[in-house]
């Protein structure tokens, strides 16, 4: 990293001490929890970027793709860093953007939009829309570090999504704004199915700068568990409240032993050898779930309040890829795919592979909504780490019989399974950041030297 470069762009933000040159910084800023997948865990091990800056304003980040794009840096978007897959790892150097102290809440509209800026925690979201009577409509089990402009730059859904769908469905993006890197940055504003263009793209093709996200009105949620003799019994009851009309639920989680066992500051909720329901239920519905457990075959083993991001225990913080997590604290040689089953033939697909990997492969499921309004078995299998060629194994029988996977252990949009088939995002890069500047190396389909090409024809 060169003194000028520092120098430069110490001259673009108000206070100089937001351009962060200390390699410590810099190399905990360049990354975020891609080595859950022990394939990019030596990938990414040694990238960083070359400086880091924390612009406050959107004239200031409008300032610094302005110098970048005039001296062909590229440029990496952080969030808070709580993604799996190595979206916020640069691959290039350049400059990092942290966005993190972009966090302001404007408002939150009378029909229940939170307005804000992409820094914003979504756990302090969360709590400041609760005190008024909303609430967030999903979030990831990452809720209290997580940004809401990270969320939408590499998530795609979590906790609530079995009520609400995923981050793009049902209007919950309403609009944002955008800085593109043209040769003359701009704010470009998108609306409506436009934020499709941005979504889920890794910070590839634009940078959010201001957000509105629909929120629902708040509810009285109870935290439960419940114990069953075998993964089948807990399926079909977790299926039923999933998929029940009359349920009103924020998650509803499945656990097939020994997920379980690897929950130790929560090991009082588990039951030796017994597959576990985690459910976040509408409190006045608690007394007809412990009703429908009992005459379904299981042991409620836990019930208590969900008082906002503090509470605690916070069972969220086990369920999505926090569960990833607590298997690798149990046994490094865990790791993870991203899986959806069929809502109809899950029970063949389950037993297909159990059939062909065994105890390699563990049933973990997270019941969504999809963008159709069906309630389908999401998965976050916990799967065991041998090799490179028996994880693809995995990977290819899963779509052999018709289970969807989005692959977590590549660093590009393309196989990460939220690439979008009519090609919208490649296209919004080919417009906004034309020069390839924006995170390089993320987008494999982009390819500057045709547009050149096209160019000069």
């Amino acid at each position: 990293m060169s003194e000028q470069l520092a120098s430069d762009l110490r001259q673009l933000v108000a206070d100089p001490a937001r351009v962060i040159t200390a390699p410590a910084v810099l190399d905990r800023l360049s990354h975020d929890f891609y080595w859950y997948s022990p394939i990019l865990r030596p990938q990414l091990a040694d990238k960083q970027g070359d400086i880091a800056v924390q612009p406050v304003s959107v004239e200031e980040v409008l300032a610094i793709l302005r110098f970048a794009g005039q001296h062909e840096i590229s440029v990496t978007t952080r969030g808070a860093g709580t993604g799996n897959y190595g979206q916020c790892v640069p691959l290039h150097g350049g400059i990092i953007l942290d966005l993190s102290l972009m966090d302001k809440l404007e408002s939150i509209t009378e029909d229940g939009v939170a307005v804000c800026q992409p820094g914003l925690r979504l756990g302090a979201l969360e709590t400041e829309a609760r005190a008024r009577g909303w609430e967030l409509r999903m979030y990831p089990s990452t809720l209290v570090k997580a940004s809401i402009g990270g969320f939408l730059g590499g998530g795609s859904g979590g906790i609530g999504s079995v009520a609400h769908g995923g981050l793009r469905d049902f209007d919950t993006v309403r609009a944002f704004e955008v800085v593109t890197m043209e040769d003359e940055p701009r704010v470009v504003l998108h609306e409506g199915a436009t934020v499709h263009e941005i979504l889920h793209a890794w910070g590839t093709n634009g940078i959010l700068t201001r957000i509105w996200f629909a929120l629902t009105p708040a509810v009285a949620w109870t935290q439960v568990t419940i114990a069953f003799d075998d993964y089948d019994r807990a399926f079909d009851f977790a299926e039923s409240i999933a998929g029940g009309a009359e349920w009103t639920k924020r998650l509803v989680t499945v656990f097939e032993w020994p997920i379980p066992s690897f929950f130790t500051p929560v090991k009082q909720v588990v039951r030796q050898g017994k597959a576990l329901v985690l459910l976040m239920i509408a409190t006045d519905q608690l007394t007809l779930l412990h009703g429908a457990a009992q005459s379904a075959g299981g042991e409620v083993t836990f019930t208590g309040p969900y008082d906002g991001p503090r509470t605690q225990p916070l069972l969220s913080d086990y369920t999505w890829n926090h569960t990833t997590l607590w298997a690798m604290k149990a046994d490094p040689a865990w790791t993870y795919l991203q899986c959806g089953f069929s809502p109809t033939g899950c029970r063949e697909q389950f037993h297909k592979l159990r059939e062909r990997f065994g105890e390699e492969f563990l049933f973990h499921i997270e019941f969504m909504k999809n963008g159709e309004g069906v309630v389908i078995p999401g998965a976050i299998p916990v799967v065991r780490f041998t090799t490179p060629e028996r994880l693809q194994e995995m990977i290819d029988y899963c779509r052999a019989i018709g289970v969807f996977v989005a692959n977590p252990h590549v660093n590009y949009l393309e196989d990460g399974g939220r690439f979008r088939p009519d090609n919208i995002q490649l296209r919004a890069k080919q417009k906004y950041d034309p020069r390839g500047l924006l995170n390089p190396g993320k987008m494999i389909s982009f390819h500057k030297e045709s547009l050149e090409v096209e160019t000069a024809k």
